[in-house]
């Protein structure tokens, strides 16, 4: 996995455009180091946008301590880098805002996600566009392939072969997708620059969101949530190794998925079906984070197949949700398993009329069983349901039925 040359077009990059013409405040959240501040800049300095950053100790303590006097001294269009750090001053934008509404008035970035620290979001309702930006998609390092959910959806798969991905597909997973661990020129610095990273999680933006006092429990935490990525949810399990109770640890996922370190995938369900299994899935938040912590390299994944296939799922999950990103069309993610065993690992819903399905394997073939959990959400969602595919690391486009293929894992990021 080579570094990625800069700068890197992101996929995120038109909808902020396009936010910025018709509304007065634009969030981009993210987990830090995603790559926020450089998007934000890339768009708004070519417009005359200022910049004011958070992290910068002198500037925090000047907005905690008059937010008004702030916000009445900033330029008339401006970014504010790292909002979260300053929560008080969403009410004093909030006035500026109604006071000037101009479209594309401010545009904000955040390390926490304001969707699970609603007196946030709330403080500017109406006001204010909400944008993710994820860590690097494949597809943006390689420069195509972006259009693969609308491939997904239209069904449109030619048969065809190309070459496997093989130890490629486990250096991929290793390396993630945050810029600066990607700028890292070997696999051992790279997971120094992960380790490094969670620890600066804690100490700055969980401290920021919640007093907790047990802070040393979280590197652990995710230590024991990476071994258990694409696993069903068990917190008794995740409660297991530490000296705390169930509903602390439910506390601090709760921390870990405002800062993006994490994220609970929930069931998909239908009325067609009543005996579906309800509990969500647990995935890292970034598979580079998750192999730093748990101490392994490509090679180990190449011995491991397992906790490879594993992995290899949550990268899938990875990639889907950060192409999604860039689309106009909302995209719900959801898992599916029901009592019988029937499971499919990714159900994407397009809208409220459209429905796919994705598998993942880690084998280089695919057999006509691999698609039971396909067929069976085919016949739950009904007229809904656009095509299901198994992702596999394999050479061949294949067809095993109405719609329904077998799809090499590479093309998810690249055109042919």
């Amino acid at each position: 996995m080579t570094a990625p040359s800069s700068p890197i077009g992101r996929l995120l990059e038109p909808r902020l455009s396009a936010a910025l013409a018709d509304t007065p405040v634009v969030l981009v959240h993210g987990a830090r180091q995603s790559g926020k501040t450089t998007l934000a800049r890339m768009v708004g300095e070519p417009l005359g946008y200022g910049y004011v950053s958070f992290d910068d100790d002198a500037i925090l303590q000047a907005a905690l301590r008059d937010p008004v006097g702030f916000v009445a001294e900033l330029p008339t269009r401006v970014i504010l880098d790292e909002v979260q750090r300053v929560p008080a001053l969403f009410t004093s934008l909030k006035a500026e805002v109604d006071r000037q509404r101009l479209p594309g008035r401010f545009i904000l970035t955040g390390s926490a996600n304001v969707l699970l620290v609603p007196s946030l979001a709330d403080s500017l309702a109406g006001r204010m566009g909400i944008l993710r930006l994820h860590p690097f998609a494949q597809c943006e390092l390689t420069g195509q392939g972006e259009g693969f959910l609308n491939d997904l959806f239209a069904g449109r798969f030619a048969t065809r072969v190309v070459e496997r991905l093989g130890e490629d597909l486990a250096h991929r997973i290793v390396a993630g997708g945050y810029p600066p661990a990607l700028d890292r020129q070997t696999s051992p610095r790279r997971t120094a620059w992960y380790r490094d990273y969670v620890d600066t999680q804690v100490q700055r933006d969980v401290r920021d969101l919640s007093r907790i006092r047990s802070l040393e429990v979280l590197p652990r935490l995710l230590a024991v949530a990476s071994a258990g990525t694409a696993r069903l949810l068990n917190v008794s399990e995740l409660a297991a190794p530490f000296q705390v109770d169930r509903q602390t640890i439910h506390d601090h996922m709760v921390l870990l998925e405002g800062v993006f370190l994490l994220q609970r995938l929930q069931p998909w369900f239908t009325n067609r079906l009543s005996r579906l299994v309800k509990t969500p899935k647990l995935h890292m938040g970034d598979t580079g984070v998750a192999c730093a912590l748990l101490g392994v390299q490509a090679s180990d994944l190449q011995q491991d197949r397992s906790l490879l296939g594993f992995l290899l799922e949550t990268f899938v999950l990875q990639e889907l949700q950060r192409q999604a990103s860039g689309q106009e069309e909302q995209h719900a993610f959801f898992h599916f398993r029901d009592r019988y065993d029937h499971e499919v690992d990714m159900v994407i819903e397009r809208g409220a009329s459209a429905v796919a399905g994705v598998e993942v394997k880690a084998a280089a073939t695919v057999v006509d069983s691999d698609f039971r959990g396909l067929r069976r959400l085919s016949e739950a969602a009904g007229d809904r349901f656009a095509h299901g595919i198994v992702l596999y690391d394999g050479a061949a486009t294949v067809r095993f039925g109405e719609k329904l293929h077998a799809v090499p894992i590479r093309t998810l990021w690249e055109t042919y």
